[in-house]
């Protein structure tokens, strides 16, 4: 990480001094680059740009960066890659354990070849949140149902809400007791890196409330905190002024490793907000209402900055539920810039004052403090678009995409249109004739009746809304009336609130609505992602045979940031996000068809109707109770104790060592096998010769195709290769839990069952295996492969690696075998990622295809490869059939070819730390 100008810094002359509390600080002043340039460039621009400036050494990062960022107003149509340097990493455990299991192998590697294994550790600093492992197998509602068929292991009570906490965490600890001892003996030797106990809250919202930095200070240099993250939602944290995104586990790794990362310098929309939100909207309507809008707009792979009068009426804990949900309106950056609301947050939240005070006297000085009521201030955007707060309606998004708002007053004519329309995002596709199929069901002695819209899962959950007060006291408000006028959920209903930080807990208790909340099944039932991500727990059996019975469409309603078919529960079709004043709502009612205007959410006992309006707390209500309960004391008790870890944590007995000590009986963390052929001296670049093929792919390949994920079938590699190990079905667990063990992962790579690979006549994880003509999984066929010492390649089409940037999908066809992909494009990150693995990219040149080519993917390749192997050089492929064809070699930059001749960024890096 910087460490101050050196005498010979490029950028020496931009050098300034200011003044805190008496204390001399500095820090390049940017704007003396250009005034007139500078003024013009948006606020996340001029981040980018000082920390090019800051960190610019002629070979990571060049003078020509800093012009090309400083030339923004000109160049932003151009797609001109720029190198950025974060100025620091967070992880959530499911990305993170395969970034500490590569530093604990780094470790071993520096040892065995004579370095100091303790060298090894984050360059930059880095936080990791354990938050992605606990789910809601014990709910607050049920009262012992039978055994969920789909964990033999489950069974739910009530009795209370901590019971239902503390059984989650205990199941949460049993499935991850490995997981976990390796996380804690990398927070007690790994330097420079915070490791945050499970049990703690979500990683955006610890980020928000407690990592974030806002403004570094190291030697006396002062500079602005931003953020690479391995989860895609870490833009949560622009609605702090701080720039943040999401990235794969090899970008995050060779951030932790003092390297930069390439981007295209982005067009940054404007979003101009104005007037102020009507009494009865919430964040949630507000953000739902952004997502459909840019969406419209198209937003992919640029920035968008909000600015107007009207950012002034939103709380920062409203703009970081904007700015959670950026990769749902297709941004790479959802960001609001620092203003006085923003400094009052950092009051409430308890910061250090003198840090305060640094960090405002910093920002106005670096000209990136805001004020959004003077238009003087607003810079010049690639386009404007603008939103009428009063213009936001309360709104729900479904029943498969984040984008698809429906305003609540048309919630019952759209679901009815949904059930009919042919399968799509917005149709399931049902005859006439099954529309108003019904199920009886006995549940607790009782007879209840599921039917299409029938509410089953109802979860108060996730960052995007558990971390801003005033939904958060909303909907204890709502439950607190609803309790008062006599209503109540239907037991059967999956209810549940999984907050994401301990602040919530106690300003819901101190206000006084946590028994409402526990009455209506809205207990607390763990701190973490839980629901959002797809960890809801199982239903009843009771519950999943009725739905299977009739074919229903039965829903869920979460205060989550996705809703993609299949990912909130497998028996879920229709998946509605709503803020959790409208999930207290939908499960109060029991389902998602109704007209709250016209129809009561239910009766109270004296059988008076009682309608949604009857019960809504008004938005200055909330604010009052708001202004009152949450105060900087909680936050000061919460975090002062947050790295101590719960009893289940601090019991796990690690052993203190430098070097992990490995289980050879462990099936979740093993040490991978990236540096046992490494040696001191960097091998010299040889040609590819006799490759084959082991997979012929078409266009639009996603990383999803390529990277292990989800549940392990029980007819995979991965499922035989646990089951020679003794682990039965029900304990496989998932790939993200397993991805610190390389064997499993480089068995699910290729794993997924739409894969379609023209080798094989139907989709599916399988290919030819040439040599013997056989069928096999893609992982036998390496296998078979790497025996024969024979390498690898894989032909693909169009966009190969397009989707979430996933390190697996790199790391996986490494350990594979796979020494070349030669497509038509690629994925920019996912390009990156091939290469930071030491896997060559090549590229047809236009207007050639593997079909123009005449190319089956049954031949051997050779790939003419030299020593002196240039930036973007054409290279020969030779084909056993007698044609030879040019491909572009895709290493795009010197560092690039850097990282290749070293065998990847982690062996390029070990070597500098021998050095």
């Amino acid at each position: 990480m910087f460490s101050g100008p050196t005498m010979d810094h490029t950028y020496n002359t931009l050098f300034e001094t200011f003044q805190v509390n008496g204390e001399d600080l500095k820090f390049y002043n940017c704007r003396n680059l250009s005034p007139e340039k500078y003024d013009r460039l948006p606020y996340s621009i001029r981040v980018l740009l000082e920390s090019a400036v800051r960190n610019c050494d002629e070979f990571h990062v060049t003078k020509k960066d800093v012009e090309t960022i400083l030339d923004w107003n000109d160049i932003q149509l151009k797609e001109t890659e720029i190198s950025f340097k974060p100025s620091r990493v967070i992880l959530q455990d499911f990305t993170g354990v395969p970034a500490v299991v590569d530093f604990a192998a780094m470790r071993d590697a520096v040892k065995r070849l004579g370095g100091d294994p303790m060298k090894v550790n984050p360059i930059c600093p880095a936080d990791l949140v354990v938050d992605h492992s606990i789910q809601v197998d014990f709910s607050g509602r049920w009262h012992e149902p039978p055994k969920s068929r789909c964990d033999n292991t489950i069974r739910w009570d009530h009795p209370c809400r901590s019971d239902s906490l503390k059984k989650n965490q205990d199941l949460e600890f049993e499935r991850n007791k490995e997981r976990f001892k390796f996380l804690k003996w990398g927070a007690s030797t790994l330097r420079n890196m915070i490791i945050v106990p499970p049990g703690s809250g979500i990683v955006h919202q610890v980020n928000l409330e407690y990592l974030a930095r806002v403004v570094f200070t190291k030697d006396g240099v002062c500079f602005p905190d931003s953020v690479v993250g391995t989860d895609s939602h870490t833009t949560m944290i622009n609605g702090l002024g701080i720039v943040g995104w999401g990235v794969g586990g090899i970008e995050a790794e060779a951030v932790m490793l003092g390297q930069t990362i390439s981007m295209v310098l982005p067009q940054v929309i404007g979003y101009k907000i104005s007037g102020k939100i009507g009494p009865y909207a919430t964040s949630t309507d507000i953000v739902l209402t952004i997502t459909k809008h840019l969406r419209s707009v198209g937003v992919v792979g640029k920035f968008v900055e909000f600015f107007g009068p009207g950012v002034e009426e939103l709380s920062v804990a409203d703009r970081a539920t904007i700015s959670n949900m950026c990769p749902e309106y297709g941004a790479t950056v959802g960001f609001f810039a620092l203003d006085r609301i923003g400094v009052d947050y950092l009051r409430q939240t308890n910061r250090d004052p003198e840090r305060i005070a640094v960090i405002e006297a910093y920002l106005k000085a670096a000209g990136l403090f805001r004020n959004y009521s003077n238009d003087c201030e607003d810079p010049v955007y690639s386009q404007v678009v603008e939103l009428d707060l009063e213009t936001v309606v309360s709104s729900v998004s479904g029943p498969k995409r984040p984008q698809d708002r429906v305003p609540v007053n048309k919630m019952k004519g759209d679901f009815a249109e949904c059930l009919t329309n042919k399968v799509g995002f917005k149709g399931f596709g049902l005859p006439s004739d099954k529309l108003n199929t019904q199920v009886p069901f006995i549940y607790d002695n009782k007879e209840y009746v599921l039917r299409h819209g029938s509410t089953v899962i109802a979860a108060i959950t996730s960052c995007t809304n558990t971390s801003n007060p005033s939904v958060m006291l909303g909907a204890g408000l709502l439950a607190k009336k609803a309790v008062e006028a006599g209503l109540s959920v239907n037991p059967y209903v999956k209810t549940s609130l999984s907050p994401g930080s301990g602040v919530v807990t106690y300003y819901l208790e101190e206000s006084g609505v946590v028994p409402a909340l526990n009455q209506l099944g809205f207990g607390i039932v763990g701190y973490g992602c839980m629901t959002c991500i797809g960890n809801s727990g199982p239903l009843p059996d009771v519950i999943v045979e009725a739905i299977e019975k009739g074919d229903l469409v039965c829903c869920s309603v979460l205060s989550g940031n996705r809703n993609f078919e299949g990912r909130v529960h497998p028996n879920t079709r229709a998946n509605y996000l709503a803020s959790p004043l409208l999930v207290v709502a939908y499960a109060l009612a029991g389902r998602v068809d109704i007209d709250f205007k016209t129809e009561p959410l239910g009766y109270n006992p004296e059988g008076k109707p009682i309608f949604l309006a009857d019960i809504w707390p008004l938005r200055s209500e909330i604010h009052e109770v708001e202004r009152k309960h949450v105060i900087p004391a909680m936050f000061q008790e919460v975090y002062e104790k947050i790295q101590k870890g719960n009893h289940q944590w601090n019991s796990l007995e690690v052993v203190e060592s430098d070097l992990y000590p490995w289980e050879a009986s462990s099936t979740y963390i093993q040490k991978p096998p990236f540096f046992d052929d490494m040696t001191k001296e960097i091998p010299p670049v040889k040609p590819i010769v006799n490759a084959k093929v082991l997979l012929m792919l078409g266009d639009s390949v996603t990383t999803d195709h390529i990277s292990p994920a989800g549940s392990i079938s029980r007819t995979s590699p991965a499922a035989r290769f646990l089951q020679l190990k003794g682990v039965v079905p029900r304990d496989f667990n998932s790939y993200g839990a397993r991805r610190g063990n390389d064997a499993i992962m480089t068995r699910g790579t290729f794993a997924n069952v739409r894969l379609v690979n023209k080798l094989v006549s139907n989709p599916g994880p399988k290919t030819l295996h040439i040599p013997s003509g056989k069928v096999m999984d893609v992982f036998d066929a390496a296998e078979a492969y790497k025996a024969d010492n024979i390498p690898l390649i894989v032909i693909a089409g169009k966009d190969y690696g397009c989707g979430s940037s996933r390190d697996w999908a790199a790391k996986g066809p490494h350990l594979l075998g796979i020494k070349a992909v030669i497509a038509e494009s690629y994925e920019r990150i996912h390009r990156s990622n091939l290469i930071g693995m030491g896997i060559v990219p090549l590229q047809f040149l236009d207007g050639q295809t593997a079909a123009s080519l005449g190319l089956t993917g049954k031949e051997s390749y050779a790939i003419n490869l030299g020593d002196n192997i240039q930036p973007r050089q054409t290279v020969s492929v030779i084909v056993d059939s007698g044609k030879t064809f040019d491909a572009i070699l895709r290493f795009d930059t010197d560092v690039e070819i850097a990282f290749y001749r070293n065998g990847g960024i982690l062996k390029y890096m070990l070597r500098k730390m021998l050095d």
